[in-house]
């Protein structure tokens, strides 16, 4: 059975292998540090956000997401952010990445948000699962992403 679960309410070796779990998905060689300090300080703030997520079956991470002031991108008016989603290719196909997207946007909404957004350079992906194609963003290197929004119940 596959498990949503919140760093913040993890063990520190968990916490050390979804660090490591998701800088390879969605890192460079060079930001370990990066993720490392994000991660970990999101444990020990005060503030709802940001927050991580790994899916987990049999003690293996299978996914993950996170809820996020702002993507790293251009559009700093938008929040919170759903990023970092990823499904392990051997679990695509299941519903993982949606239910991985339900359990952000449900956590959003606890928080009194009205909104999600997203930035993806993915066509048709998004759109199945109700998400509103919002315009263009950019990234700090000058790449043009695609920004999404979602709004929640």
């Amino acid at each position: 059975m596959i498990t949503i679960e919140a760093l913040h309410d993890q063990p520190r070796a968990f916490i050390e292998r979804a660090i490591h779990y998701i800088w390879t998905h969605w890192g460079t060689e060079h930001n370990l540090a990066f993720y490392r300090d994000c991660i970990e300080h999101s444990l020990t703030g005060e503030t709802d956000l940001p927050q991580f997520y790994v899916a987990v079956e049999d003690d293996r991470f299978v996914g993950m997401c996170a809820l996020l002031r702002n993507d790293l991108i251009s559009r700093q008016d938008f929040c919170p952010w759903l990023a970092c989603l990823f499904v392990d290719p051997a679990y695509r196909g299941r519903q993982l990445g949606n239910r991985l997207m339900e359990h952000v946007q449900n956590e959003a909404a606890a928080e009194g948000y009205g909104a999600l957004y997203l930035s993806t350079t993915l066509s048709g992906y998004y759109e199945r699962y109700g998400w509103a194609y919002e315009g263009k963003g950019y990234y700090l290197d000058g790449s043009e992403t695609k920004i999404y929004k979602k709004h929640l119940v």
